[in-house]
């Protein structure tokens, strides 16, 4: 029997791992991380690949390893100079220099000992362990399980759009893995969204093929600094957040307290700028409905009559629903755990959903706030864990 079973091998499960390993917790024999990817951050890289990030929304201090200034004496030591490194005040990382930092860690810890690729189906308690099994049929029994999975397979598309997608239209989610090549498109692009995804690929897009994207989103373009108030990384915010025991206001917290679908400022600068020079068209507008006409689709527009586009490419984010449902609502009604009116586990102070069995990321997001999504929130959750043994 292992020691620690981690499900989810992505920034948030990548995090775990490091602090438990690092801190004395577990060591790599006992230690399991259970990915449907060959390699840790599999879908990190696929999706910030995809558009082309060059710099982290969140600051230098956010990464997975143990020691906030780790990604910065990692810089100093690999003589990087910091104007290629960092960016802005708050010194956010390259996507380069953040990848490089990440395979330093894991390689620190020999992650890769530990490694196991499969897909999690299903979760019972069976004694003083929890036995998970795999699409493939295999079983692995741990005494603690971490739950460090989040919604980034659960792709929103909007009605409109799936009535395109089934009658054969050429619209794609952003994340799609069938998504074609980028760099071999042929026709004109329209992307849907206005946050950060959306904009980092219209920027990509829009060098690539000048005058021939158009973005259409629901709001002039909302800009902050962050995804959340820097307020919310502290005492200054967790405190009276969970003094609150109305897990349904705690839910409405979480969503006024989220910026969703901003931008920082120097992004909308450059969107601004390939506006102006005619290599991207901006809309602002709602799509009411879609339709396929000559082989074009067409989208019926609430103030702008109809717009063509051979091509779409949705950058709307992610379902707000319970992630791996299918697994976890039978472990749910089997082991009696407590969940939220929005359908989300509530956990104790150490992440505990039930004895021995931990929640990260999205899961815990009623404990830890606005920011558990987020790397920072990573980090919290992984020395909130890491301390509770």
């Amino acid at each position: 029997m292992l020691e620690w079973l981690i499900i989810g091998g992505g920034i948030q499960g990548t995090t775990i791992a490091t602090f438990l390993i690092k801190t004395g917790k577990a060591n790599i024999a006992n230690l399991r991380v259970l990915d449907p990817y060959e390699v840790p951050l599999a879908n990190w890289t696929h999706c910030t690949s995809i558009i082309s990030m060059p710099f982290l929304r969140s600051p230098s201090v956010h990464h997975i390893d143990v020691d906030p200034f780790s990604l910065q004496s990692f810089v100093k030591q690999q003589q990087i100079a910091k104007t290629e490194a960092f960016y802005g005040p708050y010194k956010r990382p390259s996507l380069e220099i953040f990848q490089e930092h990440c395979q330093h860690v894991l390689a620190e810890i020999a992650l890769e000992k530990a490694w196991h690729q499969g897909r999690a189906t299903g979760l019972k308690r069976n004694g003083n362990e929890w036995v998970v099994t795999t699409e493939k049929g295999e079983t692995l029994s741990a005494k603690r399980v971490v739950l460090a999975f989040g919604v980034s397979e659960q792709h929103f598309w909007p009605e409109w759009a799936h009535h395109l997608k089934q009658e054969g239209g050429a619209i794609y989610h952003v994340f799609d893995r069938d998504l074609p090549n980028l760099e071999s498109l042929r026709n004109d692009i329209t992307i849907i969204g206005g946050g950060i995804t959306a904009v980092h690929l219209a920027i990509k897009l829009g060098e690539l093929y000048p005058g021939k994207v158009s973005m259409i989103k629901r709001h002039p373009f909302r800009i902050h600094d962050f995804d959340s108030d820097p307020a919310w990384l502290g005492p200054r915010n967790q405190k009276p957040y969970r003094m609150v025991k109305d897990y349904k206001r705690r839910r409405t917290m979480i969503i006024n307290a989220r910026h969703k679908g901003s931008i920082p400022r120097e992004l909308y600068y450059r969107m601004i700028h390939l506006e102006r020079s005619g290599k991207i068209k901006i809309i602002n507008d709602h799509i009411q409905s879609a339709i396929i006409h000559n082989k074009e689709m067409v989208l019926r527009l609430e103030q702008n009559g109809v717009f063509s586009s051979s091509f779409i490419i949705l950058a709307t984010g992610f379902e707000t629903k319970l992630p791996q449902s299918e697994w976890l609502m039978p472990l749910i009604r089997e082991e009696k755990l407590k969940c939220a009116e929005c359908g989300y586990p509530i956990v104790t102070e150490t992440l505990e959903w039930a004895p021995n069995l931990y929640v990260a990321g999205a899961l815990a997001e009623l404990e830890i706030g606005p920011i558990s999504r987020n790397i920072s929130g990573a980090r919290q959750a992984a020395k909130i864990i890491a301390n509770s043994v």
